[in-house]
């Protein structure tokens, strides 16, 4: 278009340098909601969780077998067994009726109460149950052997729990075991999603001439999800600076606004304009490929990412800031990306000066490139993971040992 004003990214900052920026200006959530303990899992609890009663609430048989008194197997073996007399049958949720005496014992299941004189079980196996009553014991058993006493595993009173802990299904367990049925957990982060550029059409509709289907929204929105944060994706902002200001205005109630596209060079990349006229413009431009043209601000207390257009830039940046920003505000623990160490394919060349994010594909167990272009999805959807090039290595040779950050 003649006349048109192109806006080069002239200073960049380091990949670290964006991190901690971004870091410091993302604020953990205080807004909590009580849920369903089957709604837990994942959630960040939000309040102590304090035993009110034992776990297990009674003395249990650790075995099947027999419930006896001790001492009254003392001396037992295969060839002088001790003769028992059985008073009773306890299942699992029966509650025995009878106290034990010397010489006597109960048939009892696994987790079944203890009853009452009994301080012992002999398991099944070294039994035989010679007539209704009769019961020949071929071992002893010293007291509290084979037997779950109250409390052995959560002693009432103890806080179990502590704000901030992520409820993972064992501990979701423990709370289960203590009857508790709703949990107070962190509210997930609201977070808006707007693409830009009247180029975007979303799918489900023909495409206009210069038109392309909006990508952006979908993995942004996945990897949002995946990382704790409830996604609101938007319809595309408009290509006018009051129009955009009135679309930001209205998602200042989200805790985090994430722009794809729009962050560039180009007259009408309007995301910078619109963070410097109502906000903080902290960083503009990384040293990293891909996704140079990434920036971050901060309007009204919401922090705002401009993430590159281009598909390949996006995705990379979004798992290189947005998630551990996202996973910060959610409370969350710092991500661990699963890790695959193997041999490079072939010499990888980076650009110099910038840290660079480079998809492969494992091949026969070693790192193949898998990069097209900027706008491929398929750069990232047909790889299994990225290296990371720091920005002072120019070179890793074929043969070299790289680490893969899994997807």
């Amino acid at each position: 278009m003649t006349g048109t004003k192109m806006r080069p990214i002239r200073k960049t900052i380091p990949v670290e340098e964006a991190l901690r920026l971004a870091d410091e200006a993302a604020r953990p959530l205080d807004r909590t909601e009580r849920v369903e303990l089957d709604a837990g899992a994942g959630r960040v609890l939000a309040a102590p969780v304090a035993a009110g009663q034992d776990v297990p609430p009674f003395d249990r048989a650790a075995m099947d077998g027999y419930a006896v008194v001790a001492e009254s197997t003392f001396g037992a073996s295969r060839t002088s067994p001790r003769l028992l007399d059985c008073v009773e049958t306890v299942h699992t949720g029966d509650v025995p009726t009878r106290t034990l005496e010397p010489g006597q014992c109960t048939q009892i299941a696994t987790g079944a109460p203890m009853p009452g004189g009994a301080d012992a079980v002999v398991m099944v196996e070294e039994t035989d149950r010679r007539s209704p009553r009769e019961v020949a014991v071929f071992t002893p058993v010293y007291p509290r052997q084979h037997v779950g006493r109250r409390g052995a595993d959560i002693t009432r009173g103890t806080e179990l729990l502590q704000p901030g802990d992520l409820l993972t299904p064992s501990r979701l367990g423990s709370i289960a075991a203590l009857g508790i049925a709703e949990v107070d957990v962190y509210a997930r982060p609201r977070v808006a999603l707007l693409s830009t550029g009247s180029e975007i059409a979303p799918p489900g509709q023909p495409l206009g001439p210069g038109q392309i289907y909006d990508i952006n929204r979908f993995t942004l929105g996945a990897v949002v999800r995946e990382h704790g944060g409830v996604p609101t994706p938007l319809p595309t902002a408009p290509d006018s600076l009051d129009e955009l200001g009135r679309t930001v205005d209205a998602c200042l109630d989200h805790d985090l606004l994430v722009f794809s596209g729009g962050s560039s060079v180009g007259e009408r990349d309007l995301t910078l304009d619109v963070i410097r006229e109502k906000g903080e413009l902290l960083f503009h431009g990384i040293a990293v490929k891909p996704g140079k043209p990434t920036a971050c601000g901060v309007i009204d207390g919401t922090l705002v990412l401009g993430m590159p257009g281009y598909p390949t830039s996006c995705l990379s940046n979004a798992y290189m800031l947005l998630v551990p920003v996202l996973r910060k505000v959610a409370r969350l623990p710092p991500h661990r990306f699963r890790t695959a160490s193997v041999p490079a394919a072939k010499r990888f060349v980076s650009t110099s000066g910038r840290h660079q994010f480079y998809t492969v594909r494992i091949v026969d167990g070693r790192a193949v490139p898998a990069f097209k272009a900027l706008g491929d999805i398929t750069s990232m959807s047909q790889a299994d993971g990225y290296i990371e090039i720091p920005a002072r290595t120019d070179i890793v040779e074929e043969g070299e040992t790289v680490e893969v950050k899994l997807f």
